[in-house]
């Protein structure tokens, strides 16, 4: 169950109740007009009457230097005695949410952290500031605004997003829940018995590249990606806005033109165009593209032929070893991200003149490995 105790932002009561909606959650209405400890009070005696054991109780945001709300805050958590505070801090404001975190914590009985905005250029230096001076588990990431982008905090994985080795494990579970598995096999199948992969195939390829945040999300995950040269000239391209060019091009089309893309002639290319409001030369570059993909396909589908491939892309990685020099990343997989101690301060949100070592921050990493819970239920 959720409700709203923001009674200064309208639309934060209107929003949380369009996201209960979304999760099948109960929501109980509140009002501007309302106190906030009325407003938490009134929902726990709803949670009780409709049998729910967990209740969230959203507050409103405020600043740690505004004495009103502060004030305002002890007196909420006094009255509901919560049975989990959870301080919500911006990864993106790096020293001061060490600050921030610190006012609240002397305030506030908190018993978490959820981190959010993850996803950003900041690699996730302040939980190591947030959990050294709290004391308290940080126990969610947010990596995005869609409510899938709330993930469980792994002490071990944002250490080696801080140090540019990926987080592979938790890309192999996104996979697992946002790809369709029965798309995947009926493609895989295909490509088997030697099946063409045509524009429809291309488009669901699209759909599911976007629901793992795309292609920067992708490589953000990838062993010596994250922050690379190669992460920056994808942001740099932006790719999200190519593929949703694509996609419109090919929805464009008919069901045989998508399952028959070498049939599409200059007339056909001037209607795809006009109905997706682009260019002939979009539709020549689209069809480009996916005889490239579908030479990779078939390529992929034969026994050797993803040893083929990844030969070829390890030519072009650099051949796999430190300093290789290849012509994509100028470099193997040290070479693709060269650790700068001062960069990685600062992106850390530390200041870069005292760093913590390796050791050390291996240490803090392990104790918040050790003090995260491997389930949490927020119960009253």
């Amino acid at each position: 169950m959720l409700v709203s105790a923001d009674v200064y932002r309208p639309a934060a009561i209107k929003q949380l109740e369009q996201v209960a909606g979304k999760v099948n959650a109960k929501f109980v209405n509140s009002s501007t007009d309302e106190n906030p400890i009325d407003i938490a009070k009134r929902a726990i005696e709803e949670a009780k009457i409709q049998y729910q054991d967990i209740l969230i109780i959203d507050t409103a945001g405020r600043l740690h230097i505004d004495d009103t709300m502060m004030d305002e805050i002890k007196a909420l958590t006094a009255a509901v005695n919560p049975s989990e505070t959870l301080f919500v801090v911006d990864a993106m404001t790096g020293q001061d949410a060490a600050n921030t975190a610190k006012a609240f914590n002397d305030a506030l009985p908190l018993t978490g952290v959820i981190l959010t905005k993850t996803d950003g250029d900041a690699r996730g230096g302040a939980a190591l500031s947030v959990r050294a001076i709290t004391g308290k588990p940080i126990k969610f990431l947010g990596r995005g605004e869609k409510l899938g982008e709330l993930e469980l905090f792994h002490p071990e994985r944002i250490a080696q997003r801080i140090l540019g080795m990926g987080d592979v494990l938790s890309l192999v579970e996104e996979v697992e829940q946002k790809i369709d598995r029965d798309k995947a096999e009926k493609m895989a199948k295909k490509m088997q018995k030697g099946g063409d992969f045509d524009l429809e195939d291309l488009l669901t390829q699209f759909q599911q590249m976007k629901s793992m945040g795309g292609m920067a999300g992708f490589l953000d995950k990838m062993p010596g990606m994250s922050g690379s040269d190669m992460q920056k000239a994808v942001e740099d391209a932006k790719p999200e806005e190519k593929v949703r060019e694509m996609e419109a091009l090919i929805n464009s089309m008919t069901p045989f033109e998508r399952k028959n893309p070498d049939k599409i002639n200059p007339s056909r290319k001037r209607r795809i165009a006009a109905g997706s409001g682009r260019e002939i030369q979009d539709v020549n570059r689209l069809l480009k593209q996916h005889k490239q993909m579908a030479k990779m396909m078939k390529m992929i589908s034969k026994p050797e032929g993803i040893s083929k491939m990844m030969k070829s892309m390890q030519g072009l990685m650099g051949g796999g070893s430190a300093g290789g020099g290849g012509p994509l990343f100028g470099g193997g997989q040290q070479g693709t991200k060269n650790v700068n101690p001062e960069q990685m301060a600062k992106q850390m949100g530390l200041d870069p003149n005292n760093m913590p070592s390796t050791e050390e921050m291996q240490k803090q990493m392990q104790e918040m490995q050790n003090q995260a819970p491997k389930k949490f239920k927020t119960r009253f």
